[in-house]
């Protein structure tokens, strides 16, 4: 029985020129990206007309891409204002997921090196409702790691990263938690299977360093000067399993949710606390200020 490749929800695709309703079959079987796995992508967000740092989205794919050795092939003002093209074509009650991406369609001098004059590009735009900002998370420690520089493109948003981060959360899920603490490789904490982590501790508010191991995301050091600039004392430091169990209150952050509390951490039950109430507050009021200027 063949799988039914139509999208989950509304989705519109620009490549080659032109606006795309549905998932278009874009990459064969002798594409790079499909046997190589020479992809990027990058992932903002349009709600309430507002489409919080697209314009740093947008930049940071054309680097993920040079980082993997594809070519970039529009500006990030070219790709901003397809997206607001596209946010368009959708009925704006529901938010959406903006998604441009690069990947390679044939190898270089090595069947496995990309070519990167075969770099395609494209942008995707399909409708996801907004996770809901009061509902908690449940957290486990993963026994998988993060990479290194060393190991894999962890200063690329690459797609080849992704499957580490599906076994992160499936392993998570069958032991009945949402989600997980993963440590890098020197086995302090770097982020969750799919967003940056905050914890606070005293009403002081701590986040691992960027240690290139993980994707210091666009929310994060958006979430992390909004709090500096309403006077807390925010530190980016080396932070272990101990640090977190120990912690006042748990927080994460990533551009499909934004800011979402963590209510349990393995057994321990947690509260949704006024320092990530804050935290959430102050992204969502400078968000809405920001579109009004």
């Amino acid at each position: 029985m063949a799988v039914d490749t139509s999208p989950r929800s509304t989705t519109w695709t620009f490549v080659d020129g032109e606006w795309l309703a549905g998932n278009p079959p874009l990459i064969g079987p002798t594409s790079h990206a499909m046997w190589l796995g020479s992809t990027v992508f990058d992932g903002a967000r349009w709600f309430d007309g507002i489409a919080p740092d697209l314009d740093l989205h947008c930049q940071r794919v054309n680097r993920s891409a040079e980082a993997l050795g594809l070519k970039p092939t529009m500006s990030a003002e070219e790709i901003e204002g397809l997206a607001w093209e596209g946010v368009k074509k959708f009925d704006g009650k529901t938010a959406i997921y903006v998604k441009p991406m690069y990947w390679g369609e044939h190898g270089s001098w090595s069947v496995v090196a990309v070519d990167p004059e075969s770099t395609r590009f494209a942008l995707c735009l399909f409708e996801a409702p907004m996770g809901n900002g009061h509902a908690g998370s449940s957290l486990t420690l993963s026994p998988f790691r993060r990479p290194t520089l060393e190991c894999m493109p962890t200063d690329a948003k690459a797609g080849c990263l992704y499957p580490n981060n599906a076994r992160i959360l499936n392993e998570a899920r069958s032991r009945g938690f949402d989600n997980a603490l993963v440590r890098d490789m020197l086995g302090n904490i770097a982020e969750t299977g799919s967003s940056n982590i905050f914890m606070v501790k005293d009403g002081v508010v701590f986040t691992p360093a960027a240690n290139r191991t993980f994707l210091a995301g666009i929310t994060r050091s958006r979430v992390m000067g909004l709090l500096s600039e309403a006077g807390f004392e925010v530190i980016e430091t080396s932070l272990t399993m101990a640090d977190f169990e120990g912690a006042d209150e748990i927080f994460t952050s990533g551009n499909y949710s934004k800011v979402l509390p963590v209510t349990r951490l393995e057994q321990r039950e947690l509260q949704a606390g006024p320092v990530t109430a804050k935290a959430r507050d102050l992204y969502m009021d400078w968000a809405h200020a920001t579109e009004r200027e």
